[in-house]
């Protein structure tokens, strides 16, 4: 009897285990039949779409410029390699909806209230990165790389490592935009405190400047046009920490009373 009781205890232990796989599973599979429907859709405008992200660059050329090939499969391959990485930055707010409902059902409400405008806030500042780069940093960056050059050396850019330069900023740029919600989150989480991080800012400044030198171009520009948005950013997130500490002290004073 004891043996049936404990097999049965493990059966009714493991079923939550399976149902929770297979709920993640059809989770995962929605997410890349969305992403694949997007691709499907974008893949007749590849073209297009690497003419339009390469255009901050083609726009400084010399008139009657072109980007070159140096392997046999890059024509094919770099706008294929674009239109999935679109495709996929595309869906993010969908791939988001799936965790969020995957997630959602082992949250409090008030967790649940906070998360919502966290996850929708994430993807508006990743978005929000990706285009800084591309109409702020990009013209700048590629304005001083073309024009420091000797005037005998003409610009003739390979499209796959063209491709693979703006893709880093893009994620470069699109991360560092949420550091605002970092920091909002470890001020929440009790896992630092406003005067803290305040107190930190030297450090964080230095950090912000070695950050945008590892993930930059080695020169000052494309440095400081990463390091400077990272920290005004950080600002804004302690902005944000010290609002929720003041309404969490009013409430607190609200319950005394």
């Amino acid at each position: 009897m004891t043996d049936s009781h404990d097999s049965k205890d493990q059966d009714n232990s493991q079923a939550p285990l399976i149902e929770h796989l297979i709920e993640l599973r059809s989770r995962l599979m929605r997410s890349v039949i969305s992403i694949g429907i997007i691709f499907l859709a974008l893949y007749a405008f590849s073209n297009d779409i690497y003419t339009f992200v390469a255009q901050p660059l083609m726009a400084l050329l010399p008139e009657g410029s072109q980007m070159i090939a140096t392997e046999v499969a890059s024509p094919f391959l770099a706008p294929f390699k674009l239109t999935l990485v679109v495709a996929v930055f595309i869906a993010v707010p969908y791939v988001l909806h799936q965790a969020w409902s995957f997630i959602a059902p082992g949250l409090y409400d008030n967790e649940k209230s906070l998360a919502i405008p966290l996850l929708a806030s994430s993807v508006g500042l990743f978005y929000g990165g990706a285009a800084f780069a591309y109409y702020v940093v990009f013209p700048l960056l590629f304005e001083f790389f073309t024009q420091t050059g000797p005037e005998d050396v003409a610009v003739m850019t390979d499209i796959n490592q063209y491709l693979n330069f703006v893709l880093k900023l893009f994620f470069a740029f699109g991360v560092a935009f949420e550091i605002p919600i970092a920091t909002f989150l470890m001020i929440f989480s009790g896992a630092t405190t406003v005067e803290s991080l305040s107190k930190k800012r030297p450090y964080i400044v230095l950090g912000c400047f070695v950050i945008g030198m590892l993930l930059t171009p080695p020169d000052i520009i494309s440095q400081s046009l990463l390091a400077v948005p990272m920290y005004l950013l950080y600002e804004v997130g302690i902005l944000f920490g010290r609002l929720v500490r003041r309404d969490s002290t009013d409430t607190d004073d609200t319950r005394n009373d």
